[in-house]
């Protein structure tokens, strides 16, 4: 299973949106500044999801979901 999610700063205005195969994972890297592009924001909060089959199907949604936040 592969999940689109969105997770929102607690401090900024910022929204990211990315996919991953172990979302409590993820979100925990995200907090631990382990991502480049999340870290000057942390920490976070999951605020959306969705799970799909495959790899494929997630990342199509990734795109779409990246653009209705930015």
């Amino acid at each position: 299973m592969y999940y689109t999610y969105a997770i929102k700063s607690k401090v900024h205005n910022y929204i990211y949106v990315g996919i991953t195969n172990n979302l409590q994972r993820r979100i925990s890297q995200h907090n631990k500044g382990y991502n480049r592009s999340t870290k000057p924001h942390r920490p976070f909060e999951l605020i959306y999801y969705e799970v799909f089959p495959d790899r494929e199907k997630a990342h199509q949604r990734e795109k779409y979901k990246s653009g209705v936040y930015n």
